[in-house]
């Protein structure tokens, strides 16, 4: 991934923008990585990944419940304690 400084960024913003459509652009200040600069499609891509893996959890979760696989609250946080002491 090609990387710009915020100088150069805000510099030469409309080359940046030119460059995100292609791949993503990090953005560093003070030499750390701040941003990334992305396309409106790999960030709608990125999303929809996200989404995905989301409803994929949530999922796992319905089933454990229709299939019994839960414990009590009380019952985890008591083990939690017993393992800590």
């Amino acid at each position: 991934m090609e990387t710009l400084n915020a100088s150069e960024a805000k510099r030469e913003f409309g080359e940046l923008l030119m460059k995100a459509q292609q791949a993503p652009v990090g953005i560093n200040k003070n030499g750390k990585p701040v941003a990334v600069v992305m396309s409106v499609a790999e960030y709608e891509e990125l999303e929809a990944l996200r989404e995905a893996r989301l409803r994929q959890e949530i999922q796992k979760g319905l089933d454990d419940l229709d299939a019994g696989r839960v414990q009590d609250g009380a019952e985890v946080i008591a083990r939690l304690r017993k393992r800590i002491k």
